[in-house]
């Protein structure tokens, strides 16, 4: 059985309300402008089979590791970073192989090869286990890192992910949302890259993996022990609902959380609805790992 969160479960009607008003702004076709990074906090280079994997650390506390979409950086959780260090979390940032700051060598990209990225990043820090926070990408990442590295993730909350390529819209590359999407992009890859005119080829690397990748079955899903959320924008431009609901029932135990109003970019539609969903699931794995205190 599917445990369905319409919204966010049990949280206020107020958020609710927010998200009445958000569907009647139509904000599930904008994409706002991700908010900017806190100043401060620390940051390097973590090298890793062939590439240097960017990583930037803010705040004290359980630590709660952010993962972005496809062709994007780290940049784009700036509503997020600000609400986990108020919650008490050590937040870590990282870009993707090849995405961001962080470097490539020539080999094709693949989801297990980007999971392992996270994991060395970890290992850099001296993070035995984290909460992972996925987004797309990032959320495939969480996912398969659910499965290849189960005694890393305190749990993984994955919005807007499929975990094979049936999973995926048909025009999702015209919608026009997602295409404004990915010329965005295309600048933040020229101001932040070591290689700030690879762009096409980045690109057309990343629509190849894309194109066969991730391929995980049922029966693989049914192995995931972690605890798990599958989150999504009930507007979403890339994935469809079907395959949403497919990923919940598939994983035992996971939590089925649907933002209304939202779309793929939620967590830049609404960050305070994305946020308190966010927040609810890391701090009940925080409470979870927390040994009761002696009366």
């Amino acid at each position: 059985m599917i445990r369905r969160t319409a919204l966010l479960g049990g949280l206020a009607l107020g958020l609710a309300g927010a998200a009445m008003g958000a569907r009647a702004e139509d904000l599930w076709r904008t994409l706002p402008a991700p908010a900017p990074l806190p100043a401060g906090g620390a940051s390097g280079y973590a090298p890793h089979d062939g590439a240097r994997i960017f990583w930037r650390s803010y705040g004290a506390g359980s630590p709660v590791i952010l993962l972005h979409g496809g062709l994007a950086n780290g940049e784009y959780w700036g509503s997020q970073v600000p609400a986990l260090v108020r919650d008490h979390h050590r937040v870590i940032l990282i870009d993707s192989r090849g995405h961001g700051r962080s470097t490539r060598d020539e080999r094709p990209f693949t989801y297990e090869l980007m999971a392992s990225d996270v994991v060395a990043v970890m290992d850099a820090l001296g993070l035995k286990r984290s909460a992972v926070v996925g987004w797309s990408d990032g959320a495939i990442i969480a996912l398969v890192m659910a499965l290849k590295y189960p005694d890393r993730l305190t749990g993984a909350f994955a919005f807007a992910a499929n975990m094979d390529p049936s999973g995926v819209k048909s025009d999702t590359e015209t919608n026009p949302t997602f295409a404004r999407f990915e010329r965005q992009c295309g600048g933040d890859y020229r101001r932040l890259s070591a290689t700030p005119g690879d762009y096409a080829a980045f690109q057309a690397a990343i629509k190849r993996m894309w194109d066969k990748e991730p391929n995980y079955s049922a029966t693989d899903l049914a192995r995931i022990s972690a605890p798990v959320a599958i989150v999504d924008g009930d507007h979403d431009e890339a994935i469809k609902s079907d395959h949403t609901e497919y990923l919940a029932r598939s994983i035992p135990g996971a939590r089925l959380i649907i933002l209304p109003g939202l779309s793929h970019f939620a967590m830049l539609q609404n960050p305070a609805v994305f946020n308190a969903a966010m927040l609810g699931f890391v701090d009940a794995g925080a409470r979870a790992k927390t040994p009761a205190r002696p009366e």
